[in-house]
């Protein structure tokens, strides 16, 4: 059985244990490095301040024993009506369990119960094959839209996005 669980900042140590494991177990996958994150940069009030994005909503997948299996972060877009699905990630492990839909389908849920959000945006890797096809899944679909750049220089990241349905939150 998995269980789905909102964090607050004050279980910041469950979210750094997770994102330092998603970082270093697929660094293809994410625009920020697990050196961003280390070292100096490895302090617990930047892990709260993370966990404290206003209007955030941070969940984790928590399966038997208590173990976190993996994360995903809805957040606020710049743009109105809007809502992104960031630090998405399960672990090794834990792939092929339904553990992704359920993180993607309850961003989405809490996306839509808010009320102000009308679609989800995310940014996924252009070749990270199984994050795409989980996400086409739940109905996103590429914008079009230029993504970040790539530090390879040449390629950019591809942007999806869904509409929400706020009577099926």
């Amino acid at each position: 059985m998995i269980e789905l669980r909102s964090l607050s900042p004050d279980e910041w140590p469950v979210w750094r244990e997770l994102r330092l494991a998603a970082l270093a177990e697929a660094p293809y996958a994410f625009g920020s490095t697990l050196a961003e994150w280390q070292g100096e940069n490895d302090r617990e009030e930047r892990w709260r301040a993370r966990l404290a994005i206003p209007g955030s909503y941070n969940v984790v997948a928590v399966g038997a024993g208590g173990r976190a299996l993996g994360m995903a972060s809805g957040v606020p877009d710049e743009r109105p009506g809007a809502a992104e699905v960031i630090s998405m990630w399960v672990g090794p492990e834990a792939r092929g369990h339904g553990v992704g839909d359920l993180l993607v389908g309850e961003i989405a849920r809490w996306a839509a119960a808010d009320g102000n959000a009308t679609s989800l945006r995310l940014s996924v890797m252009p070749d990270n094959r199984a994050a795409i096809a989980l996400y086409e899944r739940h109905g996103f679909r590429d914008t079009g839209e230029p993504g970040d750049l790539l530090p390879d220089g040449v390629r950019r990241e591809l942007v999806m996005a869904k509409a929400l349905d706020p009577t099926r939150a």
